[in-house]
């Protein structure tokens, strides 16, 4: 069950939810693991494995791993705002979850979809060559891709951001190429707002350094894991 202290990641399929995860992670969870920690979960692990999926890790055979979780706790989905579960969206001050959504350029979105689902299909041994650009274009904007019509469902949070913004937090990709400014944000909204000492100490740029896109795809477990879809990171 999502508790009100819960932080949730959201946003159409591939797009750029990795890097957000290992932000808010790092930043929400400072405290229990400083970044100068050497065995830092983010130095050894995935973020997808720090921050876990809704509508797939958290079915019932994972429930009592997920209720011992200590809060805050940070999940991730790519669900479309409307099928999001009644105990994450409602209403009132001590009610509901505090939502962080990430929206991409279409076609970005849509490139990186088509790049992922030739790869996903080629570790299954199946010829991906016949999978073209133009067709992923047409089944994309008929909606007939991973999370549905892209436009409604960046339509959806960015309408419930405008009426709960104090719930939904809506960021644009191009905006994270301000990271710090992007990281502070993102601690005051989460409701962990860095301290003077901590910005004084240089805390945030260590973060952003911690989790940058050069240092995430360098590791050698987002290089070599395969994902739960079969296909390598």
């Amino acid at each position: 069950m999502p508790r009100p202290t819960d932080v949730i990641l959201a946003s159409f399929p591939k797009s750029g939810t990795t890097w957000l995860k290992a932000l808010a992670f790092a930043t929400l969870k400072r405290s229990t693991h400083p970044q100068s920690d050497c065995d830092h979960p983010l130095r050894h692990r995935s973020p997808h494995e720090c921050v876990r999926f809704l509508e797939i890790e958290l079915n019932d055979r994972n429930k009592d791993e997920f209720e011992a979780l200590p809060s805050p706790r940070v999940l991730a989905t790519h669900l479309p705002y409307s099928l999001l579960p009644g105990s994450i969206t409602e209403d009132g001050e001590r009610l509901g979850c505090r939502i962080v959504y990430v929206c991409r350029e279409p076609k970005d979105a849509l490139v990186s979809y088509w790049l992922f689902t030739r790869k996903a299909v080629s570790a299954r041994g199946v010829d991906a060559r016949s999978f073209t650009i133009q067709e992923a274009l047409e089944l994309f904007c008929d909606g007939r891709c991973p999370g549905g019509p892209q436009w409604q469902h960046v339509l959806q949070y960015w309408e419930e951001s405008v009426r709960r913004p104090d719930k939904v937090l809506f960021r644009y990709e191009e905006k994270l190429l301000e990271p710090e400014a992007h990281v502070r944000k993102l601690a005051k909204f989460m409701g962990c707002e860095f301290s003077e000492e901590e910005e004084e100490g240089g805390l945030v740029s260590a973060i952003v350094e911690l989790c940058s896109l050069g240092k995430l795809r360098d590791m050698e477990v987002n290089r070599n894991e395969s994902t739960r879809l079969g296909t390598e990171n």
